[in-house]
């Protein structure tokens, strides 16, 4: 079976990533490197495994979650859509059954919130993983007089965390936002739709999805 040690070493997928978040840096846009493809993956597989599902629908997520952004080598308008397609060649060359990479590419094409649905488990740990990644490390503008809302929201945002709860079957976003830099009404202008795509996700999961800011429950 494809692991994600064996995605890792695919040189065309390891390309696709590094040169799809350079790609967005030239237009920029906020960090997709690996420190976002790993975090989203190791997040999807924890979300799937503490929930108590099939060890290998974890790995699938992790597989997922990893190779999510590869389409921003091509444009980030419909990125899903065009990775899913990228992903289905490479990991059909490598070998991978054909439900697996259904369940792959159909995670992956689903994971934006324009058009984005939980079809399966392996998409609702993705997209759930994906959303929680709010934080300044990833805001490559570095005058802050040029920021845009996107810029604000992330760099204002001192602390991420995503915590599933096995037993209440809950899945909290844990926030903290400097006030000073970004208002929470803010976050909400631009990210209620993705907060609303998680709530679909968590139900997916047959989980309550919650949302902590400064200590303050507002989902």
């Amino acid at each position: 079976m494809i692991t994600l040690a064996d995605v890792k070493a695919n040189p065309v997928l390891d390309s696709f990533i590094r040169n799809g978040n350079k790609f967005l840096g030239a237009m920029g846009y906020t960090e997709h490197s690996y420190r976002h493809v790993n975090l989203v993956s190791s997040i999807a597989r924890n979300i799937l495994e503490r929930l108590g599902y099939p060890s290998r629908d974890a790995e699938l997520a992790s597989i997922a979650g990893y190779l999510h952004d590869v389409g921003n080598v091509v444009s980030r308008s419909n990125h899903g859509n065009s990775g899913a397609i990228i992903v289905f060649t490479v990991l059909h060359e490598m070998g991978m059954p054909p439900d697996e990479l259904a369940t792959v590419i159909s995670a992956i094409a689903n994971h934006e919130e324009d058009y984005g649905q939980p079809v399966n488990t392996v998409a609702a740990a993705l997209i759930m993983a994906d959303k929680s990644d709010v934080h300044r490390s990833r805001v490559r503008n570095p005058d802050l007089a040029t920021f845009d809302i996107h810029d604000r929201v992330n760099y204002a945002a001192e602390h991420s965390f995503l915590w599933v709860n096995e037993d209440r079957r809950t899945i909290t976003l844990e926030l903290t936002i400097d006030t000073e830099i970004c208002p929470v009404m803010e976050y909400f202008e631009i990210f209620l739709v993705r907060m609303t795509l998680c709530r679909r996700a968590a139900t997916f999961l047959k989980s309550k999805f919650e949302l902590v800011i400064n200590g303050a429950k507002l989902l």
